[in-house]
């Protein structure tokens, strides 16, 4: 009978176990700590969303990968998880943001967004015949003038945020976020931050493998290009690590030709079948 009840308290997914946890909603949150993972951080002049959204194969369109989503002209969002169910969410946000429009003329503030959100995926967590959404979002936007950044996981607890990160390898990222953000940050600031903080926890990407967005009050939603996108990459002190580590390549490759061996190639080689 033990047996019994412990596995009617993992597969329900509105029944807390004896401890006080809904074990379904904690199996939603570990679904999104194996995703790619995606950083916000508040700005004084804006929102800056960066995620990574590199490809799984090469033989994978890049584009893909639909990481950041515009919401309205001054909301966006960055998911983490599960992607169909981010964008179950993503298209509720987006009817919510239009109708806001419709019917009061007006945009929709960022917080009642968020609130709205997490509603929807609280019911999941306390209803018979569904499960939780196993996705997490960052939504963001510009709020009578001020830049607002809010957190929204599978439990539907929504948190306002100056940066954060959703995904894989948070505690690395939020520990770097929390040690290098402060309130005087430019947009470009922010975009380096996070490029940076992604870096903290995986420094073998490259600029393709970023996802970058913008909002501000002036401009909106932006996606940033993929050129700015490289620059803020350099500028994060990324591409010179890299090069050192294309001469010490290059340095084995010289060392290997004269030897007339493939012994350290295959080596190394196996090295990055590892790191993968």
């Amino acid at each position: 009978m033990g047996g019994n009840d412990q596995q009617a308290y993992d597969r329900g997914t509105s029944l807390f176990s004896p401890d006080g946890r809904i074990y379904q909603v904690e199996y939603a949150r570990e679904a999104v700590s194996r995703g790619a993972p995606s950083v916000g951080v508040r700005t004084a002049d804006g929102v800056v969303f960066v995620a990574m959204s590199r490809p799984s194969s090469t033989l994978m369109e890049a584009e893909s990968i639909e990481k950041l989503h515009k919401l309205d002209d001054h909301l966006g969002t960055a998911s983490a998880g599960h992607v169909a169910d981010a964008r179950q969410l993503i298209d509720l946000a987006r009817r919510q943001s239009q109708g806001n429009r419709l019917r009061y003329g007006e945009p929709v503030g960022v917080e009642t967004l968020t609130k709205f959100v997490t509603d929807h995926i609280q019911e999941n967590t306390q209803r018979g015949g569904t499960r939780p959404y196993g996705a997490a979002l960052l939504i963001g936007g510009i709020d009578e003038g001020e830049p607002r950044l809010f957190a929204a996981d599978p439990s539907g607890t929504p948190n306002e945020w100056k940066a954060t990160v959703i995904g894989g390898g948070r505690s690395d990222i939020q520990g770097h976020l929390e040690s290098e953000w402060t309130d005087d940050l430019s947009l470009t600031d922010g975009i380096e931050l996070g490029i940076a903080a992604l870096a903290a926890h995986e420094n073998g990407f490259e600029p393709d493998d970023l996802a970058v967005a913008t909002i501000t009050e002036a401009d909106g939603y932006r996606t940033v290009p993929a050129e700015e996108v490289a620059e803020a990459f350099a500028a994060a002190g990324l591409v010179e690590e890299e090069d050192e580590g294309d001469a010490d390549d290059a340095d084995d490759a010289g060392g290997n030709a004269d030897d007339d061996t493939d012994t350290d190639d295959t080596a190394d080689a196996g090295d990055n079948a590892d790191d993968e």
